[in-house]
């Protein structure tokens, strides 16, 4: 390889990048724009919230549940050493809260559901669906994308909800054998510790996770070339892709939040 090789690379992916940037921009802001509108498509809205929704409950309220118990049966020592186990419910709260809830959720609904919109999506762009659906003057944008996006945003702080309260469960368990904590000692601690600013960063999380998956997902099943081999390929892209980014944007919100909120 010359050595004018490697920058006509870095520049060619940087083109590649900006480019795509700049398309998942335009489609995201147009489903946006398509929720405004008159003409809705209730029926689909409410089909997806079922699949996202009722759909990855399960999952949800297991991990939560395991994670909260992983996180008592770690630090169940540490509290029992310094006499500080009445603190074991505020630990759990505010991490499940403020980091594990919303994180752990977003990154299951993204394996979950962004690769199955980009699936769905990407099936029917192969196979001239998306074109059919065009050609009888209906915006795919708005019958296919909108509803999805909207459906995330709005189920998932309620999965987050779920899973904090079995993630709650999960430790007041553990704490109640390994510790020996009463109900009303735990869950005391457990909600008297948490303040407004706690709740805002629990529940503003989850709205922007799902707007980053539901978009994600979406735009890579939208764009999908090569056939069925292409539809392998962003399935898998819609995943990384989207976790990625809910890593990357997590890393600043939770800065920005506990600033604001002064914690």
């Amino acid at each position: 390889m010359n050595s004018t090789s490697v920058p006509s690379a870095i520049e060619n992916i940087l083109k590649m990048w900006t480019f795509s940037l700049q398309d998942y921009s335009l489609l995201t802001i147009k489903s946006v724009r398509n929720m405004f509108p008159t003409t809705r498509y209730f029926a689909d809205l409410i089909e997806q919230m079922d699949k996202i929704g009722v759909g990855s409950s399960l999952i949800v309220v297991v991990a939560l549940f395991v994670s909260a118990v992983v996180v008592v049966l770690n630090a169940a020592s540490q509290f029992a050493r310094f006499g500080e186990t009445v603190l074991t419910g505020d630990a759990v709260s505010l991490a499940l809260l403020r980091e594990l809830g919303p994180v752990f959720v977003a990154l299951l609904v993204a394996g979950r559901n962004a690769t199955a919109m980009a699936s769905e999506l990407g099936s029917m762009v192969v196979t001239d669906q998306v074109d059919a659906i065009r050609a009888f003057g209906i915006d795919p944008i708005r019958k296919l994308m909108t509803p999805r996006v909207l459906a995330t945003v709005l189920t998932l702080p309620l999965l987050v909800a779920l899973g904090d309260c079995a993630g709650l469960l999960g430790g007041f368990i553990v704490a109640n054998l390994i510790l020996h904590l009463g109900a009303a000692q735990f869950m005391s601690h457990a909600i008297n510790v948490l303040v407004f600013g706690d709740l805002c960063i629990g529940f503003t999380k989850p709205i922007v996770f799902g707007f980053i998956i539901a978009t994600v997902g979406c735009y890579k099943g939208f764009r999908v070339e090569g056939g069925t081999e292409g539809v392998g390929r962003a399935t898998i892209t819609a995943f990384v892709v989207s976790s990625l980014v809910v890593l990357v944007v997590d890393l600043f919100i939770t800065r920005l939040l506990l600033y604001t909120f002064g914690l």
